[in-house]
């Protein structure tokens, strides 16, 4: 279910029995590879993410609140760097990247002595579709780093894993993705003040929220950068996805209007998420929406582009103590997930570099494994791409709740971009988390499946592009009356 698009208006509602031949078990719909797809991938290369990781260590450190003159120290050099990078690659592609400084005063606070000009460096591939209705796809990787005490400044902290990895993969996935067109616009971000309290990603997603941007989905990448844990686990082929958006939506329930200002998109924007929420979790939804359909989406694709990679999906919104970027888009209502290393080794997160008793400590690049980061790269540009070439979500879904049958009808409204090809419905098990039979309807508006009860299994349905591509899934309330 899509909270912030405007619903389109239904079409002439045509009706599609299934045959009596339908099988319940039939399996979800195998999607075969996409050329373009496998050259994006094809095209993301573990030497080039060394050495913007091993670039990026060089400028000492990039604490939000460090130097911001020198052109080799500090976090001013850093973030001129990588907008540098950026600029690079989109004039390789025939200037398709756009890449701008996203500047703002951010006050001081808990963990920000004075105010600060803090930036978030963004590279925007613009969509070429007239009908992907301003879809955006933003990723993103933190380039600040500290050091044991959040408030050092001045301390080397290299920050090679936490978070040079995710920042690496993002301008990685830039680069890569500027020499294609995709239906829908993605924003490539770099941004500042992650360790400080998120506060690049709040300062983007406040902004995006008050413009009434179309975000589709989010993902962060954060500590991406080693297949080893520090009890010795060693899996270069798994990575965590952490997908849950209920705790920070059911907040807003319960939050009473504040005096704060608000655009009058904002203000619509919050309300109809607020409705479309209540009815949601009190239809049985709570583990469908739009920020866990984004998790089955992105494993999905990672795995049939990456058959030997798994990805794990997490239902929960973080790890226990810790936050990422991602969680001011989910306070806002917007789809949003994290990446995250496979098991992680707390030696090299927030620790001053030293050695102890013949142990090294801090985030260093030679803990950091190289083609790792390269293919948690490939995993999230699997995911990207193929939402990017498919169709926006099915709007206005129902489930016919009137009558006491075993069979089920779906409906949904019409949707006239040209590229929608017909639907799919798509079912699973009430303990399953992914989809696990499917059945493509044609370009209908209203399907019934016969002998497939309602009342044992959650539905979903997907606008499916003439090139096979699908969309996310939109869970559908009951139709009552």
């Amino acid at each position: 279910m899509t909270f912030s698009r405007v619903q389109r208006a239904a079409g002439l509602s045509l009706i599609l029995v299934a045959q009596t031949m339908f099988s319940s078990s039939a399996a979800v719909a195998a999607e075969a590879t996409d050329p373009q797809i496998s050259q994006v991938l094809a095209d993301i290369s573990a030497q080039r993410i060394e050495q913007r990781i091993r670039t990026l260590v060089a400028f000492q450190t990039r604490h939000t609140a460090s130097e911001t003159v020198s052109e080799t120290r500090g976090i001013g050099a850093a973030r001129r760097w990588i907008q540098r990078e950026l600029q690079d690659c989109s004039k390789l592609a025939g200037g398709r990247l756009q890449v701008t400084m996203d500047e703002f005063i951010e006050p001081a606070g808990q963990r920000l002595n004075q105010a600060a000009t803090l930036v978030n460096v963004v590279a925007t591939l613009p969509g070429s579709s007239a009908a992907s209705s301003g879809r955006l796809l933003v990723v993103s990787g933190h380039y600040d780093s500290r050091n044991s005490d959040v408030m050092d400044a001045d301390g080397i902290s290299p920050g090679a894993n936490d978070d040079a990895s995710g920042v690496a993969a993002v301008m990685e996935m830039a680069c890569a993705f500027a020499k294609h067109s995709f239906d829908a616009t993605l924003v490539f971000m770099a941004v500042p003040g992650e360790e400080q309290g998120l506060l690049g990603a709040t300062h983007w997603a406040r902004e995006a929220r008050r413009k009434g941007l179309n975000i589709e989905a989010m993902i962060t990448n954060d500590i991406i950068g080693s297949s080893r844990g520090d009890a010795g686990q060693f899996d270069p082929k798994q990575v965590r996805l952490f997908a849950d958006g209920l705790d920070p939506l059911l907040r807003l329930l319960v939050q009473a209007r504040t005096n704060s200002p608000a655009s009058d998109a904002e203000t619509r924007a919050n309300d109809a998420m607020r409705d479309g929420l209540q009815q949601l979790v009190l239809a049985g939804g709570s583990e469908d929406l739009p920020t866990h359909q984004l998790g089955r989406h992105l494993k999905t694709a990672a795995e049939r582009y990456m058959p030997d990679f798994k990805v794990n999906l997490i239902q929960r919104r973080d790890r226990y103590l810790r936050g990422g970027d991602h969680l001011p888009f989910l306070e806002r209502g917007y789809a949003a997930v994290r990446f995250s290393e496979p098991f992680e080794n707390f030696s090299h997160q927030h620790q001053n570099v030293r050695t102890e008793n013949g142990q090294v400590f801090g985030d260093l690049p030679e803990f950091v494994d190289f083609a790792y980061v390269a293919d948690v790269t490939r995993v999230n540009a699997a995911g990207l791409a193929t939402l990017a070439l498919a169709p926006a979500a099915p709007q206005n879904v129902r489930l016919d709740a009137r009558e006491l049958t075993n069979d089920s009808t779906l409906s949904w409204a019409a949707d006239s971009a040209p590229e929608v090809a017909g639907y799919r419905i798509v079912w699973r098990a009430t303990d399953a988390s992914v989809w696990q039979q499917s059945r493509d309807v044609g370009l209908v508006t209203q399907a019934t499946l016969t002998g497939v009860s309602k009342d044992n299994v959650v539905f979903g349905v997907q606008a499916v592009s003439k090139r096979g591509f699908t969309s996310l899934a939109s869970f559908p309330l009951p139709q009552r009356r």
